[in-house]
């Protein structure tokens, strides 16, 4: 069955790179479906879809946004009406990848869209903006993106080549076969640094129990495609033990994944088990990146580009309590588990950031903030001993059998 790719440009100002790799895509014996966002001048050549059709979708006025007043406006009707295309079409099963190239307004529009669309989807994303930091235009998906070296604007030998290869690129993508394994129930799990031996080894009994485990370092980008995972379905249960990046988020740090971090599982109704974990450190860049109000506190310079704050008993409170706040929120089985002896390596008796009070402000916050139906696990051992992290495995596999 012959696959289709989805062509989504602005085709009066990039018409002729279209056109271009639509050809080169056509020539390998694959469809295209061409959807046209652009509002100003008409398309260069007549798309699947049109621009009205994109704007219609997101309840827009096209002819005051081709009058050339209203960038912006244009901008977010586009992105809005664009993204709710993407994914009826994708529903439909209308396309099997997804291309797109442009500048940073069409990167905008069109990685918007892409992001409706599930992890291991093919979408290439050939772009003016694609060697440098692309991160808020991925969100949480797999955009894979390629630089344009030259501006999308018109052809010539480099951007030739450039197209060419871009081209070859997505008909590459969507032409792969699947490999064929064999599906196990998932299980994501929040991992850092200092919880590496309490995942690992919570890991090997779950994978032991038939189950696979997918493990993402809590960097605030690796909180966030875990629980984008968990919210699109893709996850069975949740072995949140590295909650870490609440620390991040309370304290301004670097690896903030915003304040909603737990609630996936919750939004979800997946079982969860819950830990504390590293929340004692907030993470900033080298020691010269710390902010001034911080500088006279416990600081730990992890390696020359990663500086840790210890966390004090105000701010575990706020933790404490932002984690009782998600898992209240949770129609399916939660387990919240208390490591009375440490949340993390660097939190154990007599290391740098052995501090029980602090500890024990966030666990005391906890407990007094959820519900009944919750329950919590306090256990006298440090967060990477191994018979906390077994009987933590244990719960989220006495949860999933039920």
């Amino acid at each position: 069955m012959s696959k289709t790719i989805a062509l989504v440009g602005a085709l009066d100002t990039k018409g002729k790179e279209y056109h271009f790799v639509k050809e080169l895509i056509e020539s390998a014996g694959i469809r295209t479906l061409v959807i046209d966002f652009g509002v100003m001048n008409p398309p260069e050549f007549e798309p699947d879809i049109t621009r009205q059709q994109v704007c219609d979708a997101a309840s827009g006025d096209l002819d005051k946004l081709s009058s050339g007043k209203y960038k912006d406006d244009a901008m977010r009707v586009m992105s809005q009406g664009l993204a709710v295309t993407i994914r009826q079409l994708y529903d439909q099963e209308k396309f099997d990848g997804i291309f797109g190239m442009g500048g940073t307004g069409g990167t905008s529009i069109i990685t918007t869209a892409m992001r409706e669309l599930p992890v291991g989807f093919p979408k290439l994303m050939l772009s003016t903006v694609g060697g440098g930091d692309v991160s808020n235009y991925a969100g949480t998906k797999d955009i894979t993106f390629m630089p344009s070296i030259v501006d999308v604007a018109g052809l010539n030998s480099i951007s030739r080549s450039i197209y060419t290869n871009a081209a070859g690129a997505i008909i590459g993508m969507v032409k792969t076969t699947k490999v064929a394994s064999e599906e196990k129930p998932l299980i994501a799990a929040s991992m850092f640094g200092n919880t590496t031996e309490a995942v690992d080894h919570a890991r090997g009994i779950l994978e032991d129990a038939g189950y696979e485990v997918l493990v993402f370092h809590a960097t605030g980008t690796g909180g966030r495609t875990m629980e984008g995972l968990i919210k699109d379905g893709h996850i069975n249960a949740s072995l949140d033990i590295t909650t870490t990046e609440l620390a991040d988020y309370v304290c301004g740090g670097v690896f903030d994944a915003g304040p909603e971090r737990v609630m996936g599982a919750s939004e979800a109704g997946i079982p969860a088990v819950v830990v504390p974990g590293c929340v004692d450190m907030a993470n900033f860049g080298g020691i010269e990146t710390v902010p001034e109000k911080y500088r006279h506190r416990n600081l730990y310079q992890w390696n020359p580009n990663v500086t840790l704050l210890r966390t004090n008993e105000e701010e575990n409170e706020q933790i404490g309590k932002l984690i009782a706040s998600a898992v209240n929120k949770s129609n399916a089985p939660v387990t919240i588990f208390l490591p009375l002896r440490g949340v993390s390596m660097l939190d154990s008796e007599g290391e740098r950031f052995w501090d029980p009070a602090a500890d024990r402000a966030c666990f005391d916050a906890i407990k007094s903030n959820v519900n009944k139906n919750v329950k919590i696990v306090e256990i006298d051992a440090n967060i990477n001993d191994q018979k906390f992290s077994s009987e933590v495995a244990k719960a989220l596999i006495n949860s999933l059998t039920k």
